[in-house]
C-alpha cells in the first residue's frame, strides 16, 4: 500500500510541456487556508487544549485487504499505488487517519502531538443501527417546496426497545488502542469492531490500527450485505430483515503530556460509507460546502469579507464542472444545451480568473448559467431548468417544485455572485501551494482545518435523496456541538447521551418528531446515528440513482455522477483511440462515444424481463466489479486527432457481469 505523491502527477505534466500542452488546464489544485481565527502559537507556548482532526472523517468500504489513506490535502485526491481496485473484482478500502493537535490558552495551534511526545489513548465506538431506524422517502426539512413524507419504522414487527436492540443493532461497543504501529497488519482480534445481527450472526464493522507516529487509523469493513432469513429486496432504501456494514460513531482520545498533565481531546466522528467510483472527480457541491454554508448562515464562522480568493473559493466549482463531462452525457454536451464555453480550454480558464471590469460582462453571462437557490417562486421550475448542474434535487418526488432540480449551498452560490461582480483576487498561480506534497508542508495553523476540509470535499453535498454517503441532516444546526456550546468548533458533531442506540419517536417519523423532544434524532448524536438514515442495504440505492426521466426528454438529469458515474469512456474505447494504426476519424468515434457505467447490472443476454428491480438486487453482488473512472494520458503521436485531449478520464478495472471465459468469482459475493 502506498499513497499517490502529488509530484508524480505534476512531473508527468512537465514531461508533456506544462498545462497548455496537457490540454487539461483544470487540474487538482491545493485549495486551503486556515480558518480566519486560526493562528500559530509562539515558540515555547504551553499546550492547554487538544483536538482530533479531521472533525468528521470518512472511510470507504472495500472487499480487498489492501487499503489507502483518505485525502489529507484539500483539492488533491488520494491516488493509491496500483489503482483503487485489487484486480477486477475487489475494491481497496479507504482508511481515515486521525491526528491530535495541541493549542495554547488563546486557541493558537502549537503542534501535532504524536507517540514521540505524548501518550495518546484512542477510543472508537461505531455502530450500525439502520435496521432499527425509520425508512426513507425524501428530506423532511424542505417545507412547502418539497414536503417530507412521514415514514414508518423498519422491521416494525419487533416492537420493544430491548427486542430491537438485540436483533437489529450491530454494536461492537467502544474499542481502545494506544501506541505506535499497533495492529498494523490487522490480525489482532482485540482491535476488531464486530457486533451481532438478528442475534444469529456476527457482522464486522472494521477495525482500528495506529501508524508509526501513533495516529489512529480507522479501517472500514468489507461492504457486504445480507439477510439471515432470506428476505426479499422490495425497495431501493428500506428492506426488512437485511443488514449491511456501514457504520459511524465518535472518536475520542485521552492525551498524557510529558509533564504528566492529562487532557481529553475535542472529539471527532467517523463514518464508514460506500466507495467513490470517480475518486479523482469531486462532486459539484460537497459536504464541506454544505456544512460551511450552514456555519456561515448561523454566524458560527468568520469568513473573509473581501476580496475572495479565486483559487480557494471559486476555482473548485469550475474545476468540478470541467470534470463532470467525463461522467455525465448531459454535462458532456453542456456547450450546446447551455450556450456556454469549453471548460477544457486553457483560454477559458484564464478568462474565468480575470477580475477586471472589462471582463465583467463575461463573468455575469457565465453566472447566469448557474441555478439560483434563492429562486423559489411559482415559475422557478421552468426558469431554473437549463442551468448548471443538470442534476435532480431533494424534491424529485414533487413535480413542478423548484427542488426537483439540484440546489447549490447558499454560500457557494454567494461566492459565485461575488466572483461575477469582480470581488476576487486572481491568485490561481501560487508557487508555494503548487509545491505542497504533504500535509506537513502547509503552515501549522492551516493543518487542522485542512484535514477536515480534505475529508469532506470528496463527499456529495446534494441532492439528499437520501444522498451518497450521508444525508440532509448535516445542513441542520441542531446536529452540531456548536448549537449548544459557543466554544465548540463549527464542524464537530454534538454528542448524545441516550440510554440506548435504539431510538423510537413513535409510529412515524416526520420533521417535527425528528427535531423536537428531549433527545431529537436531529440533535446530539450517538454511534450509528448518521448512517442509519441511508439505504438498507446500501447497494440498491447506489444502482437506482442514475438517470432520471423528467417531463422533458433531453437533456437527461443524473443523480451523483461524481461518485456513481453514469456515462463513461470505457477502457476498451480508450485502447482503440490510442491506436496509431487506426484512421483519425475512427479514433475520434471511440473518443466521442460514452457508455452506461451500470451496463450489465440489470442482466445480460436474453434477459427479456431484466428491469430496475433486477438491477438493484444484482448490485448487492456485483458492486465490486464496477469500474472506476480515473485519469489516463491521451495519445501523443503526430496523427492524434485534434478532438482527443492529452489527458482524459477513463473507466478502468471493470469486472465481468457473469461467470464466463473461465472467470471465477473471488470477491466473497454470490456469483
Amino acid at each position: 500500500m502506498a499513497d499517490f505523491r502529488r509530484r508524480d502527477f505534476l512531473a508527468g505534466l512537465g514531461a508533456m510541456g506544462g498545462l497548455a500542452a496537457a490540454g487539461l488546464p483544470f487540474l487538482p489544485k491545493v485549495a486551503v487556508a486556515a480558518t480566519p481565527t486560526a493562528e500559530a502559537a509562539p515558540a515555547g507556548a504551553k499546550i492547554t487544549r487538544v483536538g482530533i482532526y479531521p472533525a468528521l472523517g470518512i472511510c470507504r468500504v472495500g472487499g480487498s485487504q489492501k487499503w489507502f489513506y483518505a485525502p489529507e490535502i484539500p483539492g488533491v485526491p488520494s491516488r493509491p499505488e496500483g489503482g483503487y481496485k485489487d484486480g477486477d473484482s475487489l475494491i481497496k478500502k479507504q482508511v481515515q487517519r486521525f491526528r491530535v493537535y495541541g493549542f495554547d490558552d488563546q486557541g493558537r495551534v502549537v503542534r501535532e502531538l504524536t507517540s514521540d511526545d505524548a501518550r495518546i489513548d484512542w477510543r472508537v465506538h461505531v455502530a450500525n443501527t439502520k435496521a432499527a431506524w425509520y425508512g426513507f422517502t425524501n428530506p423532511h426539512d424542505n417545507e412547502a417546496h418539497g414536503p417530507g413524507i412521514p415514514t414508518r419504522m423498519r422491521n416494525q414487527y419487533l416492537t420493544s426497545t430491548a427486542q430491537r436492540e438485540k436483533m437489529l443493532v450491530v454494536d461492537p461497543g467502544p474499542v481502545e488502542i494506544s501506541g505506535a504501529r499497533v495492529n498494523w497488519d490487522g490480525d489482532v482480534a482485540d482491535y476488531a469492531m464486530k457486533g451481532r445481527f438478528w442475534d444469529a450472526m456476527d457482522v464486522g464493522l472494521g477495525q482500528v490500527r495506529t501508524d508509526d507516529a501513533g495516529r489512529l487509523l480507522v479501517v472500514p469493513a468489507d461492504g457486504v450485505a445480507g439477510t439471515p432469513q432470506g428476505a426479499p429486496i422490495t425497495s431501493f432504501a428500506d428492506n426488512d430483515g437485511w443488514y449491511d456494514d456501514w457504520c459511524d460513531g465518535p472518536v475520542d482520545a485521552t492525551v498524557t503530556l510529558p509533564d504528566g498533565e492529562v487532557l481529553e481531546a475535542d472529539g471527532a466522528w467517523v463514518a464508514c460509507v460506500g466507495p467513490d467510483f470517480a475518486p479523482e472527480i469531486p462532486p459539484i457541491s460537497t459536504l464541506y460546502d454544505v456544512i460551511e454554508s450552514m456555519n456561515w448562515e448561523q454566524n458560527w464562522s468568520e469568513l473573509p469579507e473581501t476580496p475572495l480568493s479565486f483559487r480557494q473559493h471559486i476555482y473548485p466549482t469550475f474545476y468540478r464542472l470541467a470534470l463532470m463531462e467525463w461522467v455525465s452525457a448531459a454535462a458532456n454536451m453542456r456547450q450546446g444545451w447551455l450556450d456556454i464555453g469549453d471548460f477544457s480550454s486553457d483560454a477559458y480558464l484564464a478568462q474565468l480568473a480575470d477580475p477586471s471590469e472589462a471582463n465583467r460582462a463575461f463573468r455575469q453571462e457565465v453566472f447566469e448559467k448557474f441555478r439560483n437557490p434563492h429562486n423559489m417562486g411559482p415559475s422557478a421550475f421552468k426558469e431554473e431548468y437549463l442551468k448548471m448542474p443538470m442534476m435532480p434535487g431533494d424534491g424529485i418526488d414533487h413535480n413542478g417544485s423548484p427542488l426537483q432540480w439540484f440546489q447549490f449551498p447558499k454560500l457557494q452560490y454567494e461566492r459565485l455572485r461575488r466572483w461575477a461582480e469582480g470581488d476576487f483576487e486572481d491568485d490561481f498561480t501560487d508557487a508555494s501551494l503548487d509545491a505542497v506534497e504533504s500535509l506537513d508542508e502547509l503552515p501549522i495553523e492551516q493543518r487542522p482545518h485542512a484535514l477536515t476540509r480534505a475529508a469532506l470535499e470528496p463527499c456529495s453535498g446534494g441532492a439528499f435523496h437520501p444522498g451518497v454517503e450521508l444525508s440532509y441532516y448535516l445542513r441542520l444546526p441542531p446536529l452540531y456541538a456548536r448549537n449548544v456550546n459557543a466554544d465548540a468548533e463549527p464542524f464537530r458533531i454534538g454528542r448524545g447521551n441516550r440510554s440506548s442506540l435504539v431510538q423510537n419517536v413513535g409510529r412515524i417519523l416526520d420533521f417535527q418528531r425528528a427535531t423536537t423532544g428531549d433527545n431529537p434524532p436531529i440533535g446530539p448524536q450517538m454511534a450509528g446515528d448518521l448512517t442509519r438514515w441511508m439505504g438498507l442495504p446500501w447497494q440498491p440505492d447506489a444502482f437506482s440513482c442514475q438517470r432520471v426521466a423528467m417531463q422533458d426528454d433531453f437533456p437527461v438529469p443524473v443523480w451523483w455522477p461524481a461518485l456513481l458515474p453514469v456515462d463513461v469512456l470505457p477502457e476498451e474505447f480508450y485502447n482503440q483511440l490510442m491506436r496509431t494504426d487506426l484512421p483519425p476519424e475512427e479514433r475520434t468515434k471511440f473518443f466521442e462515444n460514452r457508455v452506461w457505467w451500470a451496463r450489465g447490472v440489470p442482466g445480460i443476454g436474453y434477459h427479456a424481463n431484466a428491469s430496475y428491480w433486477d438491477g438493484i438486487q444484482n448490485m448487492i453482488n456485483l458492486w465490486q466489479r464496477m469500474g472506476f473512472v480515473v485519469e489516463r494520458p491521451g495519445p501523443t503521436d503526430p496523427d492524434r486527432p485534434d478532438a482527443i485531449p492529452a489527458r482524459m478520464y477513463v473507466e478502468v478495472g471493470r469486472g465481468p457481469m457473469e461467470n464466463r471465459f473461465g472467470w471465477t468469482p473471488d470477491d466473497g459475493q454470490l456469483p
